[in-house]
């Protein structure tokens, strides 16, 4: 597709091929009601019985039905071209806007698309100092333009050629195949359901012109936004929009809740001492949670309008993307820095302990981000010159909490959940990517590191090529090489005194917080053998001792405390975790 094709296209000529077959097929109708009631009723009332009867009575019957089938294939040649009429009316208004643009700001447009202006400031038609960045952004807008009529043809073009093959062999007679046909143009409109398997998402996303998938993403944030094998920005999009519906929503709710009821009942009241009043402690329950969600997704908000230092706003380098917001159980957010769909190197990180909604937000991010500069870093430093990375920070599960849910940590419920959606997310992620496979690390730390060993159990396993594990209480399994990718390919970083990385199995003496003696299994934690051990067989690299203090939270940088642990995981995730800093199994 060019410019001057999209731009001099008669789109109001598939309407009318549109209408022409409306005409026919409501023709076609006519025809098949008077077939109905001139030969098939008439013959059902004769009481002709026999042989000959029953042959001529089949024939009928097949007849009809093949009327039925020819019938709706034409209908859905009529669909066929109103969505290409939609799609290709959209990207010509989009074409059509940038040149306009383009001459508000005296640039000129090519016809390759090409942009030229005059740079003399003494000159009537000077198109000013802002001219490059204007160019850049009308260039950006043309393509996307001619990209979109380019997906219409294709979408639409399949369809055709598929309903023109029917009609010209006959197959479009068939009951079977007309239903067939008929279910698949009605799945455009139906948004496959959460948890359809992502390859399935993807091929039924890349049957809608870009005009459907902009519908749908308009209508249908929540849906798009959180569905797995639908394309990064695409996500991006939808969920910034559902952001915004949930911040309104819990902010509604809020006020919904009316004024606070008197907290304490009177001795009159209770016959008794004074106690809390019971409509005073559900209102505050119900305060508390929305509050508490509500916070978190202002959070995430004021961090995509880059109010906090470390970036993400809309000129964010690298921007940042929303592949994830919702308000299940205590709140679901995935955001990466970097497009996934386009980097060489993908990684995704699950948090653990104490991980919350609002913590996304105002902090632990910048965990993915600093992911993110240590991966360009080792990517630089061993010649992936563009370095092509796309950090993930994945809290799409119940984080067990210590305080008020503390015995949620030593149990495995919420990581075998986590698993199962983690799994589909990358899942997803590998069905959207463009070109060729990219390189990806899936990342665990502390309880997260169980998500990470319970998505490897899932059917199909977790499709990554590296795995690294930090701060883990255990990830559900023995050894290594029970976790999918080889032995070689499973990372471990353990700080000396990190608390969590040393709690113990049930039926095991504690002498303090940074080392035990095992009763039965010397190399037994929590969930599962110590994966920093010599007999769980990974590859071990080198992190700070750090303190009981500040150990745990300190293996991706943070106050600079990790020592080679940041430096390391980049090394990893730029595909380079030959050259670790490697320290001795314990």
């Amino acid at each position: 597709m060019d410019i001057k094709t999209l731009h001099d296209a008669d789109v109001i000529g598939i309407t009318t091929a549109k209408n022409a077959f409306d005409t026919l097929a409501t023709a076609f109708g006519q025809h098949k009601d008077n077939w109905q009631s001139e030969v098939v009723d008439r013959l059902n009332r004769s009481q002709w019985t026999g042989t000959a009867a029953g042959h001529a009575q089949a024939r009928i019957q097949l007849l009809e039905n093949e009327l039925q089938a020819a019938q709706q294939e034409i209908g859905l040649v009529s669909r066929a071209l109103q969505d290409a009429y939609d799609g290709f009316a959209a990207a010509q208004s989009h074409l059509i806007s940038a040149l306009d643009d383009a001459k508000t700001h005296k640039l000129t447009v090519a016809a390759d698309g090409g942009i030229t202006w005059d740079k003399d400031p003494n000159s009537a038609n000077f198109a000013g100092t802002d001219a490059e960045n204007q160019a850049k952004q009308i260039q950006a807008r043309i393509t996307a333009a001619l990209n979109e009529a380019d997906h219409t043809d294709q979408t639409i073009s399949a369809r055709l050629a598929h309903l023109a093959t029917n009609a010209s062999s006959g197959t479009g007679l068939d009951s079977a195949t007309a239903k067939t046909d008929l279910d698949a143009a009605n799945a455009l409109q139906q948004i496959p359901v959460a948890g359809t398997d992502p390859n399935s998402v993807k091929a039924w996303w890349n049957g809608l012109t870009d005009d459907q998938q902009q519908r749908m993403i308009l209508n249908h944030p929540d849906q798009i936004g959180n569905l797995d094998g639908i394309p990064a920005v695409a996500r991006d999009q939808a969920n910034r929009t559902n952001l915004k519906n949930l911040i309104q929503d819990r902010q509604r709710q809020l006020a919904d809740l009316g004024p606070e009821p008197k907290k304490m009942l009177s001795v009159a009241e209770t016959n008794g001492g004074p106690v809390e009043n019971p409509d005073y402690t559900e209102w505050k329950r119900k305060r508390d949670a929305l509050k508490e969600k509500l916070a978190g997704f202002q959070n995430i908000q004021k961090r995509l309008d880059g109010k906090f230092d470390d970036g993400g706003g809309p000129n964010s380098d690298p921007p940042l993307l929303l592949l994830g917001i919702g308000d299940q159980g205590q709140g679901r957010a995935i955001l990466s820095w970097g497009d996934p769909d386009k980097a060489k190197n993908v990684s995704s990180l699950v948090p653990g302990l104490n991980s919350t909604l609002a913590g996304v937000g105002a902090g632990d991010a910048s965990t993915a981000k600093r992911v993110y500069q240590s991966a360009t870093t080792a990517a630089t430093a061993n010649g992936d010159v563009p370095p092509s990375v796309a950090s993930v920070f994945w809290l799409g599960y119940d984080a067990p909490q210590l305080e008020g849910s503390g015995s949620s940590v030593l149990m495995q419920d919420r990581a075998e959940e986590g698993g199962a959606a983690y799994q589909k997310f990358l899942t997803g992620l590998r069905a959207t990517h463009e070109g060729v496979p990219a390189h990806m690390t899936a990342q665990g730390h502390s309880y997260g590191s169980l998500v990470v060993g319970k998505a490897t159990q899932q059917p199909g396993g977790l499709p990554v090529d590296d795995i690294v594990l930090v701060g883990s209480p255990g990830v559900g399994v023995d050894k290594a090489s029970q976790l999918g990718v080889g032995a070689d390919h499973v990372y471990v970083g353990t700080a000396k005194y990190d608390p969590v990385a040393a709690a113990p199995a049930p039926g095991m003496f504690v002498p303090g917080w940074a080392a035990y003696e095992a009763i039965t299994n010397p190399d037994g934690l929590w969930h599962g053998t110590d994966p920093a051990s010599q007999s769980f067989g990974a590859q071990r690299f080198s992190v700070a001792d750090g303190t009981v203090t500040d150990s745990h939270d300190n293996y991706f940088g943070k106050h600079d405390k990790g020592g080679d642990s940041l430096p390391n995981i980049g090394k990893i995730v730029s595909g380079h975790g030959n050259t670790i800093t490697r320290e001795d199994p314990r």
